[in-house]
């Protein structure tokens, strides 16, 4: 039989998805599973966005142009021209979701061997990217008790080596929830600047601020042109993961020029949810004044919730919709596994993401869980209610 590559037999499986095989097989047993191990939101998608397709009047479903419909681009100019972000539709290439815009980018800046600085925990498909070009992760360990604040930057410098390329940020992060300040960014961009490297910013959860507190996005950071590669997605901010557009924004016309080569090679992002996403553009505020509200009051029930359960330990997320909490377990991975496949609690059970694969090295993860609030107030009252009844009865739990 033919060999599998070495590449891809060394891809990390991913920490989010690897136990649905589990979660089915519950399933299938008649277990509801209560899915807070993935950030799929609930909230309905803005209707006038929707309407742009069902009046879609197209005869031929025609290729785009590789770096996005022109139109789009033009509607993205002005999304980020609300937020203070200042750019052109030649500085954008849509993409297929915010995936393929990491992989753009990742293949074009990097080189094997080259190395990337993240505050840890960090997002898993991170990792998958930078393998894929033969770079290496390396991280800067963050504190749950500071609720994942952004390590010392004295620790990013320590950290640097002649393969140190770039530097990576998730503002507001994923997976811990946390909302890196104007002040903090702007420590890393000293160091981006001492160093010339580029600095690679996930900004899809822009709109998920919360306690008064307002998103600072690094492409507001002066003096850092050439070194900035934004990636955004309309996945989150309009509930529409299924419509995988994304994008990638870069002021270095270099950067981009390379990018439009593996733009050209994949021939265009889809066309159906470009539609969508330029219709998405005009959506009130309203919509996410509301939404804002529904995640605060979420993540009050899942914080207040999880701190209830004796030896646990969750902090206050300021962004987005996620959390990393402590548990008084062995090894979160034989436990998440164990409530799928040994565990219910009234016809029930809880799927969280373990944090092994959040890490860099596992055990750094091995008492730590990710859990999402998507789910709405009396759902994860309920997840709530089973994880407590789990601990009670796990035959590992410390």
């Amino acid at each position: 039989m033919p060999q599998i590559s070495k590449k891809g037999t060394e891809l990390p499986q991913s920490a989010i998805r690897k136990l649905v095989p589990f979660s089915d097989a519950a399933k299938a047993r008649g277990i509801h599973v209560y899915h807070l191990n993935i950030g799929q939101p609930d909230i309905e998608t803005p209707q006038g966005a929707l309407k742009s397709l069902a009046d879609t009047k197209i005869k031929v479903l025609e290729y785009s142009h590789s770096a996005g419909i022109l139109s789009y681009r033009k509607k993205l100019c002005e999304y980020y021209e609300r937020h203070d972000i200042h750019v052109t539709p030649d500085q954008i290439i849509v993409t297929t979701g915010g995936s393929e815009a990491l992989q753009f980018a990742f293949t074009v800046c990097l080189n094997p061997g080259d190395e990337i600085l993240i505050p840890e925990p960090y997002y898993t498909n991170y990792n998958t990217f930078a393998k894929l070009c033969d770079a290496k992760i390396v991280t800067i360990p963050s504190d749950i008790k500071t609720g994942f604040a952004l390590p010392p930057i004295e620790d990013f410098e320590k950290a640097i080596t002649p393969h140190t390329r770039a530097i990576m940020i998730c503002n507001p992060n994923n997976p811990t929830g946390y909302l890196y300040t104007k002040e903090e960014l702007m420590k890393v961009a000293e160091i981006v600047k001492k160093y010339d490297l580029f600095l690679f910013a996930d900004e899809v959860y822009r709109e998920f601020c919360y306690d008064g507190h307002e998103h600072f996005s690094v492409m507001q950071l002066e003096g850092l042109e050439n070194n900035v590669v934004l990636f955004d997605s309309v996945s989150k901010r309009y509930s529409a993961c299924g419509a995988r557009v994304g994008c990638m924004v870069t002021k270095n016309a270099e950067v981009y020029s390379i990018a439009m080569r593996l733009a050209q090679a994949r021939l265009s992002p889809p066309s159906f949810g470009q539609i969508f996403g330029e219709a998405a553009v005009d959506t009130p505020q309203s919509y996410f004044d509301a939404v804002q509200a529904e995640y605060v009051a979420r993540r009050n029930v899942i914080v207040e919730g999880i701190n209830k359960i004796p030896g646990c330990f969750c902090p206050m997320p300021k962004g987005a919709f996620y959390t990393v909490i402590d548990l008084p377990i062995d090894d979160s991975d034989k436990f998440c596994q164990w409530l799928l496949t040994d565990f219910s609690y009234n016809g029930a059970t809880v799927m969280l993401a373990p944090a092994t694969g959040f890490y860099v090295d596992p055990e750094r993860g091995r008492h730590q869980a990710r859990i999402t609030y998507c789910l709405c107030k009396e759902d994860l009252q309920a997840a709530i209610k089973c994880l407590e009844e789990a601990l009670k009865v796990y035959p590992g739990r410390k």
